[in-house]
């Protein structure tokens, strides 16, 4: 009798023990399942570099995780985004101006990643609130005519607005993301009143509308329409890359100046992302944030756009980035230009700047 009882507690013991061994799988904690969906990663991407895929290509070698790519622009994906609502199957977001970023974060579409390789390799003015990271940067610079201009006619973003260059300045809409950056980081040193007159005295210098994209407004000084022009600095280094011989000599025949340089510094925008709200795969997305910051991801980043990247340590590969040379860039924290955004256009409208 007794015996026929330790058989059976044993019995019991067993099941038991298979049981709990199975439950983690039951409710997706272990298991095939779970394993199969740390595997994958969704991509809702702003970017448009067929470098990237090679990026994303090493990320899978490295983790095993597959990167499934949406590409659009920033303001189609942040549509769909919100569209889609808490069935989202997006996993990670890269936008490319801070603009569409703090408009994402307005708009509750990141989720916080605490990650100390993001702490470790990211200077603070790079990240905000650890919901979205700047992974590359771009100076907005001045360039001009060295027959029409001196240099330190246009040493500082406020020199545009001096009565002396009415008639001679190029610049793409007012609306626009980079510039609505521009006016916003101006709010943010200098505030609201000053930075509305000098969008009002930038306004009254134009040599023409705004339109166009910034290599609409370096073209309008190579061509004499304008005498100085604002440009992302990418948008200058890809002229200077340009297998189109007259075009890259008459970039190279422009003067460039890194405004501020005895002040606040020039104006830095950024390219960046953060992990969606509702991310399917969170941990595979911390992973992948985390991998966008290593030395090789940085480079490659970078180089796709002619950017410098947001980890400073990178090594810099791109012979007419450096050629550009070196500048004090603003130390300013994305967030505090983030925030003046709406503010910005505001003013835009006010100053008349279409």
């Amino acid at each position: 009798m007794r015996l026929e009882l330790s058989q059976r507690l044993r019995r019991i013991d067993g099941f038991a023990i298979l049981l709990l061994l199975a439950l983690p799988a039951c409710f997706g904690l272990n298991g095939p399942e779970a394993k199969a969906q740390s595997r994958e990663l969704n991509l809702y991407s702003a970017r448009h570099y067929g470098s990237d895929n090679a990026l994303y290509e090493e990320f899978t070698k490295k983790t095993g995780i597959k990167v499934n790519q949406i590409q659009a622009g920033d303001e189609a994906l942040l549509e769909r985004l919100k569209s889609e609502g808490k069935a989202s199957p997006a996993d990670v977001i890269l936008l490319v101006d801070v603009a569409r970023l703090w408009k994402a974060q307005t708009e509750g579409l990141f989720a916080p990643v605490r990650s100390e390789v993001l702490n470790a390799a990211l200077p603070l003015n790079m990240r905000t609130d650890n919901l979205w990271f700047g992974l590359t940067t771009r100076a907005r610079l001045i360039v001009y005519d060295k027959s029409k201009i001196k240099p330190e006619q246009v040493s500082t973003y406020d020199s545009l607005a001096n009565p002396d260059l009415k008639g001679k300045v190029c610049t793409r809409s007012g609306s626009h993301p980079y510039m609505l950056s521009l006016l916003a980081s101006i709010v943010a040193h200098q505030g609201e009143a000053k930075a509305e007159a000098w969008a009002k005295g930038v306004v009254n210098n134009l040599a023409r509308t705004p339109r166009g994209g910034d290599t609409d407004q370096i073209r309008g000084v190579m061509t004499g329409e304008c005498a100085v022009a604002l440009t992302n600095s990418y948008y200058l280094v890809r002229l200077l890359n340009s297998e189109k011989t007259e075009e890259k000599a008459a970039a190279q025949r422009l003067g460039i100046v890194w405004p501020n340089q005895s002040t606040t510094g020039t104006h830095v925008n950024v390219s960046g992302g953060g992990m969606a709200r509702y991310a399917p795969h969170p941990e595979a997305a911390k992973a992948f944030l985390e991998f966008l910051v290593s030395p090789s991801a940085q480079a490659q980043l970078a180089n796709a756009n002619n950017e410098w990247p947001a980890v400073q340590k990178t090594q810099i590969v791109n012979p007419a980035l450096l050629k550009i040379g070196r500048l004090k860039a603003d130390p300013i924290e994305i967030s505090k230009i983030a925030v003046n955004q709406t503010l910005a256009a505001r003013l835009m409208d006010r100053a008349g700047w279409k």
